[in-house]
């Protein structure tokens, strides 16, 4: 394949579908800003391997491999705790029971653990299988259904408005 007609290929693929890619890397991170520092880094590795990349069946499969990869490195580095900057919420002084913005799925996926946030926008976001994202984990399907349920009961705490813990509470 010439150069020019790879560069051009490449540009077709980044061109439709880099919105994607940086909504999957907002899903993963919560943050705009790194999301698009993170397709950035999928594109990157996209491009340095597109002779190959371009031959393979799925390369949606193949740049969120590398996208998830990327987020889940930048987690483990101890570098990471330095470098962002993670916004308080604002406290309102009265707040008013409305169900709507208590069920905030953004914040209530913030709280997760990466690989279990990872997990669930593969598995709801992406719509793969257990099978499928286990393979861009690189873990067992035993591992991504545990995560998983780990994630969705996180997320159901995180979700219930306060009003209702209160309430379990006094009726139990």
């Amino acid at each position: 394949m010439a150069i020019s007609e790879r560069d051009a290929e490449f540009t077709e693929y980044l061109r439709a579908r880099s919105g994607w890619l940086t909504r999957v890397g907002y899903l993963l991170c919560g943050d705009w800003h790194r999301a698009d520092d993170l397709a950035q880094t999928a594109a990157v590795r996209l491009y340095r391997h597109w002779n190959r990349v371009s031959r393979v069946e799925n390369i949606d499969a193949y740049a969120r491999r590398i996208l998830v990869n990327a987020y889940l490195n930048e987690r483990q580095s101890a570098w990471s705790r330095f470098t962002f900057l993670h916004r308080g919420t604002i406290e309102r002084e009265a707040p008013t029971l409305d169900a709507d913005a208590s069920l905030d799925l953004r914040g209530a996926l913030a709280k997760l653990a990466p690989r279990q946030r990872a997990t669930v926008v593969l598995r709801y976001y992406c719509d793969l299988s257990v099978e499928e994202a286990a393979e861009v984990l690189g873990c067992s399907t035993g591992t991504v259904k545990s995560q998983t349920a780990r994630a969705l009961a996180h997320l159901r705490v995180f979700l219930t408005p306060a009003s209702a813990i209160e309430l379990e509470g006094i009726t139990r």
